[in-house]
């Protein structure tokens, strides 16, 4: 058996996605980490949903669309402030569509070697699948949950 290695051959690039909620901020907290200590480069990914027929009131999709980019805006803020602090190789990505869809798209398209997604707090997840469940059924990627 050879000598014991620190870390040099796990992930390079690794796909985030945050979405404002407190399991995606300690996905992304996590993922910086993996990044920090591995020296890999970490792509945030942030994903505004498309608004539903029912959000297309006057002013519904609107005020949907400015919370978004209110999100994005404070994910913006906690990386510059993190990479202050360390040397992390780092790009957000903002789109608007289906979370699933544009976090695998960006994770092929990164060539990642990881997937770190929060755990979905919705009760209809249960039945129907979550971002989580539907990235790891894809089985392109490690993918992990982070409660």
């Amino acid at each position: 058996m050879g000598p014991f290695e620190y870390g040099m051959d796990g992930p390079k690039v690794i796909v985030v996605g945050v979405d404002g909620s407190e399991t995606a901020l300690r996905a992304g907290a996590y993922a910086w980490g993996l990044a920090r200590r591995g020296g890999a480069r970490l792509v945030v990914v942030h994903v505004a949903p498309v608004a539903s027929l029912t959000t297309l009131t006057p002013g519904g999709a609107a005020v949907m669309r400015e919370t978004a980019d209110e999100i994005a805006a404070e994910i913006r803020r906690e990386l510059a402030a993190a990479a202050g602090r360390d040397r992390v190789a780092y790009e957000f990505v903002t789109e608007q569509g289906d979370p699933y869809t544009v976090l695998a798209r960006v994770a092929d398209e990164s060539r990642a070697d990881a997937v770190v997604v929060g755990a979905s707090a919705q009760a209809g997840h249960r039945f129907i699948g979550s971002v989580a469940v539907r990235l790891v059924r894809t089985g392109r990627w490690p993918v992990t949950v982070v409660p």
